[in-house]
């Protein structure tokens, strides 16, 4: 069983897990100049302290990660006010491989009937996680329009960002903006093919904060 697969019995039946979760660690890539992922020991088990205890400081958007409308507009929503159902439910796995620099509407059409509200958008063939992608693929926001009108509320991508790294306007986040929509960015869809599966990809609760990590899963309906 490849390591980002796990199961688990539910009803006598069993249930594949795939982590769509890449690890967090101290080489882990974050945008040029953002806060580094840091750890440090607290309290270390021995003579008179039965616990080790560890503290970690890093940029919310290090790792996978839910943004907020926060992160793209100014006095919009926090990740804590957010709707936990959007992050929970059916999703579908796209593979758009192959159609960078910007994935078009044409690399999706009549491939949203019956689409969930939620969209996962494989864009690359995997990234090491502790090598910032300069050049990563992104989504032009004509095609966050098209997955709008389809009723998608939740887009999840395997790269940094739902835009180009340079674009200083964000046309795709304020495509979501508008729809009031939601983005996971950052995800490992390395070891997912194409299909249906549940996501389950809750957000922690930070309070008055523009993202926060998530532990990211899918596991199979079919």
């Amino acid at each position: 069983m490849p390591p980002l697969l796990r199961s688990s019995r539910e009803g006598g039946l069993l249930r594949r897990i795939i982590d769509i979760t890449p690890p967090l660690r101290a080489g882990s890539a974050v945008f040029p100049g953002d806060a580094r992922y840091e750890a440090r020991q607290t309290f270390a088990m021995g003579p008179g302290c039965p616990v080790n205890v560890a503290a970690f400081s890093m940029s919310v958007h290090c790792g996978a990660h839910a943004d907020a409308p926060l992160h793209y507009a100014a006095g919009a929503a926090s990740i804590d006010q957010l709707d936990l159902a959007d992050y929970i439910g059916p999703a579908r796995v796209i593979d758009v491989r192959g159609t960078a620099p910007l994935v078009q509407p044409e690399a999706l059409a009549g491939r949203l009937e019956g689409v969930p509200p939620r969209v996962l958008l494989r864009l690359t063939d995997g990234l090491d996680p502790d090598v910032w992608p300069t050049g990563f693929p992104a989504l032009a926001p004509e095609s966050v329009e098209l997955l709008a009108r389809a009723g998608v509320r939740l887009i999840g991508v395997d790269v940094p960002s739902v835009d180009p790294e340079t674009s200083k306007d964000l046309p795709s986040h304020m495509a979501v903006f508008r729809h009031d929509m939601r983005i996971l960015e950052n995800l490992d869809l390395s070891q997912v093919t194409e299909g249906e599966f549940e996501l389950i990809a809750l957000p922690i609760p930070l309070e008055g904060l523009d993202a926060a990590p998530v532990r990211a899963v899918l596991r199979p309906l079919a």
